[in-house]
């Protein structure tokens, strides 16, 4: 038995009861006479209102009411309520003794006798104040947030409900899409998208995305009320309940149409500008390749002409041959160039002994690049060899001598050294890490400053004078370079000089091919060959040059063609073929061959060196341009492999 209980067990029912009202202290629990006037005051009604029970009892209850309700007589029809209908319940600001109001809670119940005589009415007061703030402030953030959302022009914010129907509409979709809020609540959101995207049920993909993921953002053409399509950035968040529920989804789009047209203007004024650079580029390659062409072809035909009106009174041609032959291998030269500069070349890779190299073309740097410069070479006693084209390298270091030379107008001198490093990555951008040997190039001329540096490399972009050069001589060698697995280094500054390194990989050692026979055997037997190519003249040529070697040559202008032949007449030894034909490759035409006629050997005349349609990558080479010597060594290798 607790103490409470002892303390209580003397006293009556009615004494019982009011020590447990008076000890309540958060609820103002307290009697009304039937009009109206206190009869009891507990503890909590003491709190909430701040009236002594000797101050308030025998006042009228109406005086805890603000003046308004007072006014308006909400006290007695509280009363009238709670006395007819036996219960008054409602919220709203009262008054405490200070004048301060708070938000109450209310509650007024008839008190009847046995007989049914209303003797009273007991009152029950909550201050809910607190609660009543945070439900303002609640309100007030959701009342702000609603003004935010409908504020906002820019965006289209609105709500979706799980089955993805409008639940919601902002002023901002109101003016993106057309629709006023009363003809799209309820309406479900895909009218939004375009017939292709509903066929492919888009909408229902970025539902089922967004309540699984999160979040569904995608960009694409959405329709208007016109029915005009605007492009638009959406973005669905998944909305869920505290006890992760969905309860729909949360959807902004953009309208980003000019954004797109803008990126479309730009797109388009780019390409406008990269063909205007194409074609200035294209008439500044044509203009010097021309001008070069001019000369070498002036040479040629001068030469031919002459040539000809000497051999009809039969006078010696030799030299003037040897002029025109000349002239020929510098035009075959400079396509060699435009190969290189496209890394579509036919290189024929090989160790090669740099020293050695060098010295075997001294006399040609020494004639090339004139008395006033001086040469001079430093490498190491042991040097390893390096995997490159022997004769591309050499082209390659005339074209630096020669840009040395132009960089050193009165004169100077150039240093051509060489020197071994590992490489690990990043050392040399762009090359893998191993074993390297880098053949420099260096001249104490001019140099070159910033902006000249980084265009040195560019296609057709050149220092010298008009006529005096095509841009494309380090083009060349960085194709060489790039095609040889090296790369080209170019460091300068103005009045210092140039120093252009060429990075190339060292060969790996190989023990020499002891069955490989020293000089070439000779075909003891006249071989019938089939010539194919769409040039008339260069068709003409090489049968002649075949018909001078001692085999027979027939002609054919096209695959077609020589197909037809082929089928007609099954006897031919060799087809030379061209690749570049139209209609059906050189390439093309050796793997129909290769099904039809298996044991016939093919050359494939070529100055490219990536064939993307030859699928047959053991086919005898023949470079272009070619000469009888190049003609004959293919010829024999083809016959010989296939044997």
């Amino acid at each position: 038995m607790t103490v409470e209980s002892v303390a209580l067990r003397g006293h009556t029912v009615e004494e019982r009861y009011r020590l447990l009202v008076d000890a309540i202290s958060d609820y103002a629990i307290y009697m009304l006479d039937p009009d109206g006037y206190i009869s009891s005051w507990n503890a909590g009604a003491h709190r909430f209102k701040g009236y002594t029970e000797g101050e308030i009892l025998g006042q009228h209850f109406s005086r805890f009411y603000t003046s308004a309700d007072r006014d308006a007589r909400l006290p007695q029809r509280a009363l009238h309520t709670a006395a007819t209908e036996g219960r008054f319940e409602a919220e709203g600001w009262r008054v405490r003794k200070d004048g301060s109001r708070f938000w109450a809670h209310v509650i007024i119940d008839a008190i009847r006798d046995p007989k049914g005589q209303l003797i009273g009415f007991a009152k029950i007061t909550r201050d809910l104040t607190a609660r009543k703030q945070t439900e303002e402030v609640l309100k007030s953030s959701e009342e702000q947030f609603r003004l935010l959302v409908q504020g906002v022009v820019d965006y289209a914010i609105y709500m979706l409900d799980p089955q993805g129907y409008v639940s919601s509409w902002n002023l901002g979709a109101q003016r993106i899409k057309g629709y006023a809020p009363e003809e799209i609540i309820g309406q479900h959101f895909s009218k939004f998208y375009t017939d292709e995207d509903k066929a492919q049920n888009l909408p229902k993909i970025a539902l089922e995305n967004a309540e699984r993921e999160g979040r569904f953002e995608k960009e694409g053409w959405r329709i208007r009320k016109d029915g005009t399509r605007f492009w638009a950035n959406v973005i669905i968040d998944a909305i869920h309940a505290d006890d992760g529920r969905l309860i729909g989804f949360a959807k902004i789009t953009r309208d980003i149409t000019e954004k797109r047209q803008a990126e479309e203007t730009l797109q388009r004024a780019q390409q406008e500008l990269f063909q205007a650079q194409k074609m200035e580029a294209l008439g500044q390659l044509t203009g010097g390749v021309a001008h070069d062409f001019n000369n070498l072809l002036t040479a040629i035909l001068g030469s031919l002409e002459i040539a000809q009106k000497r051999a009809a009174v039969g006078k010696d041609v030799t030299e003037l041959i040897k002029n025109a032959i000349q002239g020929a291998r510098r035009g075959a030269s400079l396509t060699q160039r435009l190969l290189a500069f496209s890394r579509k070349q036919e290189l024929t890779l090989e160790a090669v002994d740099i020293p050695t190299l060098v010295r075997g073309m001294a006399e040609m740097l020494r004639r090339s690049i004139g008395p006033t410069i001086e040469i001079n070479t430093s490498f190491p006693l042991a040097l390893s060899r390096v995997h490159s084209d022997p004769n591309q390298l050499e082209s390659a270091l005339l074209n630096l001598a020669l840009n040395a030379r132009d960089a050193m107008p009165k004169g100077g001198s150039v240093v051509i050294a060489a020197k071994e490093h590992w490489l690990a990555v990043g050392d040399v951008g762009g090359l893998k890490p191993g074993h390297y040997v880098c053949l420099s190039v260096a001249d104490d001329g001019e140099g070159m400053d910033v902006a000249t540096l980084e265009s040195a490399t560019t296609p057709f972009f050149t220092t010298k004078g008009l006529g005096k050069g095509t841009g494309l001589g380090l083009p060349m060698v960085q194709g060489l370079m790039a095609q040889s697995g090296g790369s080209l280094v170019l460091r300068s500054s103005t009045g210092v000089g140039t120093t252009a390194e060429l990075w190339l990989p060292v060969a790996e050692h190989r023990e020499p091919d002891q069955t490989k026979t020293e000089v070439a055997p000779k075909l003891e037997t006249s071989l019938s060959v089939l010539v194919v190519d769409d040039d008339p003249l260069v068709l003409t040529n090489a049968a002649l040059m075949i018909e001078d070697l001692g085999h027979a040559a027939v002609e054919a202008q096209s695959a077609e063609e020589a197909l037809k032949l082929l089928s007609e007449e099954n006897d031919f030894d060799l087809v030379v073929t061209d690749h570049a034909m139209p209609k059906m490759t050189g390439a093309e035409l050796a793997a129909l061959l290769r099904e039809s006629h298996p044991h016939l050997p093919v050359i494939l005349a070529t100055g490219y060196a990536d064939l993307p349609n030859a699928s047959d990558r053991d086919l005898v080479r023949l470079p272009k341009p070619f000469s009888q010597a190049q003609l004959n060594s293919s010829i024999l290798a083809a016959v010989l492999d296939r044997k």
